[in-house]
């Protein structure tokens, strides 16, 4: 196994037009897997635009590994159905890390990655350098099922020991 690289933090801002599962409305939470972690946000009943502003904190071992996201409708009397899922990569927001940022105004954007067939993204995510920190703002785009997006945020914890390089 990798050596720890840091901690990732994932704010789970909201879910936007989220799939309706049960008669007029759906009782969302979000499932986040990295290797072998899995983390789940609290569900919010009968929304389908739910506002979580929840933060799960996930270890990172491996860069290279995507993070899979998948939303859930939870039922009490039946097996859980599924809203979607949407899986992103953070190697671009690790090399925003690996820049010397000091003397960067807070609010500059060090790198914007555009949406395409195969991130997930449903517009521009900027990766950008605010209160001495690098943050990325995602809008991702679910897949596998006809409506729904999920924003999200991610911060980096530095581990002390650890190292990205």
């Amino acid at each position: 196994m990798n050596s720890l690289k840091g901690l990732l933090r994932i704010r789970i801002k909201r879910g936007v037009n989220l799939a309706v599962r049960d008669i007029n409305t759906s009782d969302p939470y979000i499932i986040i897997r990295m290797g072998a972690q899995k983390l789940r946000t609290r569900i919010m009943e009968r929304d389908v635009n739910p506002v979580w502003n929840e933060d799960l904190t996930i270890f990172v071992y491996d860069t290279d590994l995507p993070i899979k996201l998948e939303v859930y409708d939870h039922d009490f009397f039946s097996t859980d159905d599924k809203m979607g899922d949407a899986e992103f990569h953070i190697q671009p927001f690790v090399e925003g890390l690996k820049k010397n940022l000091k003397n960067v105004p807070s609010g500059t954007v060090i790198t914007r990655i555009k949406p395409t067939k195969t991130n997930c993204l449903a517009e521009e995510s900027c990766i950008t350098w605010t209160h001495s920190a690098v943050v990325q703002d995602l809008c991702l785009r679910l897949r596998n099922v006809e409506c729904g997006e999920v924003e999200i945020e991610l911060h980096w914890i530095d581990v002390p020991g650890c190292t990205l390089v």
